[in-house]
């Protein structure tokens, strides 16, 4: 069973991913509101994938992608973001993101990416 990682700085959007994947079949094993707090519960979980938000306080999911993969090439992260944030997602695929959706997001269409990232 893959373990999972969601990242959003707003609890409901949290909650709702979190339930999605479970419901999938996979394991949340932590959540986390900011880029720090998602780097540190990374390192503590090492979860298979992250879902990661762009636009958070502290620190932002984009500069939490870099840390995360310079820390750990492997790590299979999603990003999730709002509408007309391009830009930010190439930043974050350069960085090493796998992929990423867009909210308000069709949860088939979030659960094929997860699948299609944790086969890489």
């Amino acid at each position: 069973m893959a373990t999972v990682l969601v990242v959003d700085d707003a609890m409901f959007m949290r909650v709702t991913i979190s339930n999605m994947m479970e419901q999938w079949g996979y394991r949340v094993v932590a959540q986390a509101a900011n880029g720090q707090e998602a780097i540190a519960k990374f390192e503590e979980c090492e979860p298979d994938v992250v879902t990661m938000d762009v636009t958070m306080p502290i620190m932002n999911g984009i500069d939490a992608v870099k840390t995360i993969m310079e820390r750990n090439p492997d790590a299979k992260i999603v990003m999730i973001t709002a509408l007309g944030q391009q830009k930010l997602i190439k930043q974050a695929l350069a960085y090493g993101a796998k992929d990423f959706v867009t909210k308000p997001f069709d949860p088939v269409h979030l659960k094929e990416v997860i699948d299609n990232v944790l086969t890489l």
